[in-house]
């Protein structure tokens, strides 16, 4: 069994390293200067990059990320120290509910009911859409951690006459932090890479556009529409997308890892 489960650790690990190589071979060529400072480029002319689309899925997830950190620390922290009976029981069952709906459907229902009503579409809905993915990973992770809190250091704190939501924000908070911002990372790289709901959603656009009102290039929108387009120069766009947004990715789990200490004080 031991050596059974090394083999399948190794094929995982295999997986995972056989697709990283790929994409670094293909996509590793179209990094360079331009590719990070220059808009994309009509067919059949040479060099373009994907400037636009860098900057707009950054706008786009930091807007999601304004709008679903809050509320996922908040609703974690309340599920962790006060949540008890039928409120707290529905939210986490229907926090792990949320995981597991396909973001395609979260796209759909975010066009339903931003971009129908505004009539065009937008960054803002773009990030409606990655908020309610990133909202369930951060409230479980907001939980578990301020769950490994010891109890003892927030009641030494009201045993020294600290107000009850005082205890909570100087005390059980700043001990949970690392774990909390692990949760928002990871929340962060599970939405990156998300091209589905911006389908219905950002839409995408060949220009600079820092509206938030307007539609707005996206990364993986543009490795998706570059991808299965018939031109080398775009495919090799898309690859050097597709190379960007693994790094991207990367880098988010290797900081989330080093960011959650060995052993939470207790």
């Amino acid at each position: 069994m031991l050596v059974l489960t090394w083999l399948c650790a190794g094929i995982a690990a295999a997986m995972l390293a056989i697709i990283v190589i790929y994409v670094i071979q293909r996509g590793g060529p179209a990094l360079n200067l331009a590719f990070f400072t220059h808009l994309p480029t009509p067919v059949g002319v040479p060099g373009g990059g994907a400037a636009n689309a860098i900057v707009g899925s950054l706008v786009i997830i930091t807007m999601a990320s304004a709008i679903a950190i809050p509320i996922g620390v908040l609703a974690g922290i309340y599920l962790a120290l006060l949540g008890r009976g039928f409120l707290a029981q529905a939210v986490r069952f229907f926090s792990d509910v949320l995981t597991g709906v396909p973001s395609i459907a979260i796209g759909v229902f975010a066009y339903t009911i931003v971009v129908v009503p505004q009539k065009h579409f937008s960054a803002n809905a773009a990030a409606v859409a990655l908020s309610i993915i990133m909202l369930p990973i951060i409230v479980r992770t907001t939980e578990e951690a301020v769950k490994l809190v010891n109890p003892a250091i927030r009641e030494g704190a009201l045993a020294l006459g600290v107000d009850a939501w005082k205890a909570i924000v100087l005390v059980t908070v700043p001990c949970a932090r690392a774990g909390i911002v692990t949760g928002a990372l990871l929340g962060l790289a599970r939405v990156a890479g998300e091209s589905a709901p911006l389908l219905f959603t950002a839409f995408g656009s060949q220009f600079w556009t820092l509206q938030p009102g307007a539609p707005t290039a996206a990364l993986p929108l543009l490795v998706f529409q570059y991808a299965i387009a018939p031109y080398k120069d775009w495919q090799l766009v898309a690859w050097g997308g597709a190379l960007t947004l693994i790094l991207l990715v990367f880098l988010l789990n290797i900081t989330a890892r080093l960011l959650f200490p060995a052993k939470l004080p207790r």
